[in-house]
């Protein structure tokens, strides 16, 4: 299926934002309910289910949080996420500095958590049974955690040098946290740790840095933008301003080398692309202009090139029933 991959010409989403989608989100429960959030603050929540069993059909806006509701976002929504195990809940951050935590129901904030600067990006763990934490990237280099239980964000991660671009939950170990930074660097969190940090990856593998005497590993020769965990959370997938695409070992840190050619990324934010879920081999499709570009995962081979926007592709979602 994902190898003849169209655009599908029975099935729409209704238009409701008036401005560019910086984000998706299909919760993980049914497969069901998709969240957008827009460049203008707006969030809209479709129901992609046909209940009218026609063969073509548009996907309605089941609501949204619209720029004469009283919560709305003041500037571009950059991150949308369901929570994990209900759709009673979903949260949004924003460049207005907030990271919002909504009730689904009634359509207010449960909880506005506060920032210093722009947020980029955030992620609740998609399998955590022990933690409520919200990692949380912004303009500053330090990481911060906000707990869901009791409504703070007390806990932070230092170590990055510059602003944290993109942040990803570990799917199989639900303390381990991964961030990518504009200073070039992808590093791997415990967050149990008081120290932290785990390990920085390195794209030289150790190689380069006996002889050169910048000792400090680098990911990318560029700031990293994007982070996805294969399902299986074996693998960590990044993008950087360099162009590349690498594929690390999450387990030993170790860059597999795998080729992907060059992969455009002209993004001044973060870049949020996707694997997709349940494949054999698995794939990666990452926007690439007005196109998403299709990649094996671990062959670096890119499939195709999915056309059918007219302008800059932002963000896209797999949605696992279906591939």
């Amino acid at each position: 299926r994902v190898l003849s991959l169209e655009l599908n010409k029975d099935r729409d989403v209704e238009r409701i934002h008036g401005s560019g989608i910086n984000t998706l989100d299909i919760e993980p429960v049914e497969g069901r309910y998709m969240l957008s959030g827009g460049s203008d603050g707006v969030i809209v929540l479709y129901d992609l289910e046909n209940l009218s069993r026609k063969p073509s059909y548009t996907c309605k806006a089941l609501f949204s949080v619209g720029r004469s509701h009283p919560d709305v976002h003041k500037f571009s929504v950059e991150t949308v996420q369901w929570y994990p195990h209900d759709t009673g809940m979903f949260t949004s951050s924003s460049f207005d500095k907030t990271l919002k935590i909504w009730d689904t129901n009634t359509l207010q904030p449960a909880d506005i958590f506060h920032f210093e600067g722009t947020v980029y990006s955030h992620h609740m763990s998609p399998i955590a049974t022990k933690h409520c934490l919200i990692a949380v990237g912004t303009k500053s280099p330090k990481v911060q955690l906000c707990d869901l239980k009791s409504g703070s964000s007390s806990h932070i991660l230092q170590g990055h040098r510059q602003e944290v671009l993109a942040v990803a939950w570990s799917p199989r170990h639900e303390y381990v946290l991964a961030t990518g930074s504009a200073d070039g660097r992808v590093k791997l969190w415990d967050v149990r740790r008081a120290s932290g940090c785990l390990s920085t990856l390195d794209q030289y593998n150790g190689e380069k840095s006996k002889a050169s005497s910048e000792a400090a590993n680098t990911a990318h020769n560029g700031r990293v933008n994007g982070l996805c965990y294969t399902n299986d959370g074996l693998h960590l997938l990044t993008v950087g301003t360099d162009d590349r695409m690498r594929l690390w070992n999450s387990s030993t840190g170790e860059n597999t080398l795998v080729n992907y050619g060059k992969v455009c990324n002209e993004s001044r934010k973060g870049l949020k692309f996707t694997i997709s879920c349940g494949c054999n081999p698995e794939f990666a499709f990452v926007p690439y202009g007005s196109t998403i570009a299709v990649y094996t995962v671990f062959t670096g081979e890119m499939i195709t090139m999915l056309r059918g926007h007219y302008s800059t592709v932002n963000c896209c979602v797999f949605q696992p029933h279906f591939q």
